[in-house]
């Protein structure tokens, strides 16, 4: 293969790109850098910067949401999206393709997700407006773990990642049901009405075999995502809905597919080379058609997912953190940690995480309803559970709702900031402790 000189430089820049802790490092950089300008005597422009106004006008009608919202509202539907599309994969051939494997990481999800909930209701005093924020004890940093695991090496068993993996898109997914049913403050029936016409097309896009993504693409974002920003039901569930009437499913089966190239391979090497740089009419029509057969061969879904998984991983998430994670650091540090929602959202992660995750998961083991994944024994559940506790991205994303007082969602993003760091620390001292045993 030719080599030009840009393949010097883009060949690191994929690996650094593949490799699964560069996302996690980019994510905590946007956070420390989010935080240090909330901070700094930059700290106007920051927050102003957010509030810069984009307008859409189409006749009498203005669509108008400034910076963050249109982060938090139209990239963060992505991101689900494709949460929503690796859910999707684990139940057809993954995690959950069957009831057995399915149990153990379901009932710790559950577990989960429950008990942090009613530790933060017990810490909070479960009065007032605090007691809306329940739900920012839900769900888990993926990438922010995911990275901490590839950066401990490959003495984490592989069966660990999964299980997490699992756990962390069944939470992500529940916190948008939360957002659907308990964060929705105002309903245009008509809106939502027209949401659930174009959710229909979608399905029956998938029914009649439209493979064509661009065409998805159209009648998700310009119909049912605008339709549910509208309604009133926040964007990222139509990301989730989305995902499900994806096409996941191939148009030609392997077999079919590797001897159809092979054919097609052998037409190309009879043909003859020209003496230019350029090929023939006749390669180029053998290399469309190769083309074509791959499309076939692969299931929309997935290459959508490794299509945007890139995006999301180093565009979205880090947008996001630099936009959300500004928290001003007060000044009376242990009063502010007495704050009932700091306390409450602290401990729900810390403790309520590991407790339930762990718990549920023994529970069902000693049950028999499940079992441990190849060569993972509880110590490196218990150091899962604990690191399970880095809510982060999407307990300041989930704060955002819970809230209209200010005062409550700084109090709310000081305690996921805490929580974070010391589940990460621990998480991260544990899997090094059983590494050393």
């Amino acid at each position: 293969m030719r080599e030009y000189p840009i393949d010097r430089v883009l060949r690191p820049l994929d690996r650094f790109i593949k490799d699964q802790s560069t996302a996690g490092l980019v994510l905590f950089c946007s956070a420390v850098l989010a935080v240090v300008l909330a901070n700094s005597s930059w700290r106007e422009a920051y927050f102003g910067f957010w509030e810069h106004t984009l307008s859409v006008q189409a006749g009498s009608y203005v669509f108008k949401r400034d910076l963050l919202h249109l982060i938090n509202d139209g990239l963060m539907a992505v991101f689900f999206f494709v949460v929503a599309l690796e859910l999707k994969r684990e139940f057809i051939g993954g995690e959950f393709a069957h009831l057995r494997q399915a149990m153990l990481p379901l009932a710790a999800s559950v577990g989960g997700m429950l008990v942090p909930a009613m530790i933060y209701l017990a810490a909070s005093g479960a009065g007032g407006e605090a007691a809306n924020g329940w739900g920012i004890t839900l769900g888990t940093d993926t990438a922010f773990v995911l990275g901490l695991l590839t950066l401990l090496g490959k003495r984490i068993p592989p069966a660990i990642k999964a299980f997490f993996l699992a756990v962390a898109v069944i939470d992500d997914i529940a916190s948008v049901s939360v957002i659907a049913f308990f964060y929705t403050s105002h309903l245009s029936m008509a809106n939502l009405g027209l949401g659930v016409l174009f959710l229909l097309v979608l399905a029956s896009m998938n029914l009649l075999g439209v493979r064509n993504m661009t065409a998805y693409g159209a009648v998700a974002v310009g119909g049912l995502w605008l339709a549910f920003v509208l309604s009133g039901v926040h964007a990222t569930v139509a990301g989730v809905l989305a995902a499900f009437t994806i096409p996941a499913g191939t148009k030609m089966s392997g077999r079919s597919y590797t001897q159809r190239i092979r054919q097609l391979a052998d037409d190309y090497d009879r043909t003859k080379d020209t003496p230019s740089s350029l090929i023939t009419d006749e390669q180029v029509q053998i290399i469309t058609k190769v083309k074509r057969c791959s499309a076939y061969a692969e299931t929309p879904s997935q290459r959508l997912e490794q299509v945007l998984h890139p995006w999301v991983a180093f565009f979205i998430l880090p947008l996001f953190a630099l936009a959300n994670a500004g928290i001003q650091l007060p000044g009376q540090m242990g009063a502010a940690f007495g704050h009932p929602v700091t306390m409450g959202v602290f401990l729900g992660l810390v403790l309520g995480k590991p407790i339930g995750i762990f718990g549920m998961s023994w529970l069902f083991v000693k049950m028999g309803w499940g079992r441990l994944g190849a060569q993972v024994h509880w110590g490196h559940l218990a150091a899962i559970s604990v690191m399970s506790g880095l809510g982060f991205t999407m307990a300041i994303f989930i704060s955002e709702l819970a809230f209209d007082d200010e005062a409550m969602r700084e109090a709310a993003k000081l305690g996921i900031l805490f929580a974070s760091v010391v589940a990460a620390v621990a998480g991260t001292l544990l899997f090094s402790a059983l590494r050393r045993t």
